[in-house]
């Protein structure tokens, strides 16, 4: 077993091992196939437990905290991606300038638009790859960048205001912001970086490919820390990550994963599946909780009117624009959202379950004599 994959596994950090990837059984069939089988799982989150009644687990989403993300930062991811696009603004304005120094530089980086100069997270958030609850809580400390000029880079930079670290030689922000839970301000160091100069190793041999999302979905297979598999996971459940035959679609990230048979890249992939076969359960509890309780938001015995007003503030989810005029406007603007989030919880969850049922036959593809699967 141990020849296949690793039965320890890094969770937050290179070299913790405290993924147990241990299967809950084994046995073998009449003609020497060997089968191991998991079970589900869901990430660790000390801040938030999952409740094990529907009412407890409705009003939590109704109250915009139904489960936090792993991270591997403090700022959220928002506030970093505005940072990005004000950078991406001053090149775009460089670009459109003929009488800047850096304009045929600024012009050249731009051919493949604005987009394809992030990676990494801030570029799953701009292009929208995710869930919406992801945008919200998923929070990061850096921004990864994807441009050939890192002179321009720099220029634009220190033009901005970001400070070179001398030690670190990273380029560093201060950012401000008002957590949106407690109304109190908060600030944290924000770094840039330009993974195309440096041309990181990430592990299993495994280098920085380029910006698209089949690039970052490979490398965040190969590293398999939680925040990694909870990123993928967030995105197959908005985008399915459909099979397909070309190199360069996000499902070929999966494919070549599998091929390189690596230890520490087939526990990824054995925990990615467990992890989301857990989150596709927990999406269609959430569902059904939507289903039994949505009805009481229309009534004040159940949620005053202070707390219904309260929602709003703390939860945009349930508004595209500014707050109804009184709390029955309210009421019912926020039922007409559950309806649709019920409806959408359930699409996720069948989404995610397929792509998750997939990855553990592709896995079993590459192996003779050996069937891995997830507990119903």
């Amino acid at each position: 077993m141990e020849n296949i994959w690793d039965i320890k596994a890094d969770a937050v950090s290179e070299g913790d091992n405290l993924r147990d990837v241990r299967p809950l059984k084994k046995y073998q069939d009449r003609v020497g196939t060997t089968y191991y089988v998991f079970s589900k799982a869901m990430f660790h989150n000390p801040r938030y437990i999952i409740p094990k009644d529907n009412f407890t687990l409705f009003y939590n989403f109704l109250n915009g905290g139904s489960r936090e993300y792993p991270s591997d930062g403090n700022i959220p991811v928002d506030i970093g991606a505005n940072k990005a696009k004000i950078v991406l603004k001053r090149l775009k304005d460089i670009a459109e300038d003929p009488s800047q120094k850096f304009h045929s530089s600024a012009k050249q980086v731009l051919v493949n638009g604005e987009l394809d100069l992030v990676r990494g997270t801030i570029k799953l958030y701009l292009g929208e790859c995710t869930t919406r609850d992801w945008r919200r809580k998923r929070s990061t400390d850096d921004i990864d960048f994807w441009i050939s000029d890192h002179i321009l880079l720099e220029h634009i930079l220190s033009d901005l205001g970001w400070i070179k670290n001398k030690t670190t030689r990273e380029w560093e922000k201060k950012v401000t912001w008002t957590d949106a839970w407690t109304g109190r301000m908060k600030s944290e160091v924000l770094i840039a970086s330009n993974d195309k100069v440096q041309g990181m190793d990430f592990g299993s041999g495994s280098y920085l490919e380029g910006s698209n999302l089949k690039a970052i979905i490979k490398k965040k297979l190969t590293r398999g820390h939680d925040v990694d598999l909870s990123d993928i996971i967030n995105v197959a459940i908005v985008n399915k990550i459909p099979e397909s035959r070309n190199k360069n679609s996000p499902w070929s990230a999966f494919e070549e994963a599998a091929n390189l048979r690596h230890r520490r890249v087939n526990s990824n992939l054995i925990s990615f599946s467990r992890y989301a076969h857990g989150v596709a359960d927990y999406l269609g509890r959430v569902s059904e909780s939507i289903a039994l309780f949505k009805g009481l938001v229309k009534h004040q015995f159940y949620i005053p009117d202070q707390n219904i007003m309260k929602i709003c503030k703390i939860s945009s989810h349930w508004l595209s624009t500014q707050i109804p005029d009184g709390a029955d406007a309210t009421r019912q603007r926020i039922y007409s959202n559950l309806a649709r989030q019920q409806r959408k919880k359930l699409q996720y969850s069948v989404n995610l379950r397929d792509v998750a049922y997939r990855v553990i036959e592709l896995l079993n593809s590459k192996h003779i004599d050996i069937v891995f699967e997830i507990e119903e």
